[in-house]
């Protein structure tokens, strides 16, 4: 049993390391992307399905609470954090409908949706990808490898080089973290002096 931790380790560490490289530049642009919607008072949508949807909320969690250091919150609205919401839309319409009627509702041009899907080609977060792009807001999307149908919906894609939901996941952790430390030191310049992380 302790191999197949160890091998679980290493195949993690091994898509890690190959995202350094590839992933750098288009990280950092989803990151501005982000900065530049909140600077111009907008707002951050995210969403996705089942572990994405997870997420999706540790993302609003990041963004409206805390990262690194104490600083005023940012406004982030995780799309599948209201169940009376997600279950009168998927009771009346269906569940392909679940993200596209809130973005239809709250996305306003300027904004920016952050769509997470490791196939990414889920019905629900492509059709919310659309409505918000018609909308006006930049769409920045997660993925896997192949980017799926969800990578011509999006201003900037990240595909993590893996073709498995967890592996996919585990990377969308380590670039979700690093797009939240980018936003919150170019938002307000990093912890008071002294001040611990």
């Amino acid at each position: 049993m302790s191999d197949a931790v160890r091998d679980t380790i290493l195949k993690s560490a091994a898509v890690l390391g190959e995202m350094a490289g590839p992933l750098a530049a288009p990280t950092a642009r989803a990151a501005d992307l982000v900065v530049e919607a909140l600077r111009g008072g907008h707002r951050i949508y995210v969403c996705g399905n089942g572990g994405s949807a997870s997420q999706a909320q540790h993302i609003a969690g990041e963004l409206v609470g805390r990262f690194l250091f104490d600083r005023p919150g940012l406004p982030c609205v995780a799309l599948a954090s209201d169940a009376a919401v997600l279950t009168a839309i998927a009771n009346d319409y269906s569940v392909d409908h679940l993200f596209e009627r809130q973005v239809e509702a709250l996305v306003r041009e300027g904004d920016l949706f952050w769509a997470l899907s490791t196939s990414g080609s889920s019905p629900n977060v492509l059709k919310a990808a659309a409505k918000a792009r018609a909308l006006g807001a930049k769409v920045v999307g997660m993925t896997g490898r192949t980017g799926g149908k969800m990578k011509d919906l999006c201003d900037v894609i990240l595909c993590v080089p893996a073709d498995t939901s967890p592996l996919i996941q585990e990377g969308h952790l380590v670039l979700l973290h690093v797009i939240c430390a980018i936003v919150e030191r170019s938002l307000f310049g990093g912890p008071p002096r002294g001040a611990s992380e």
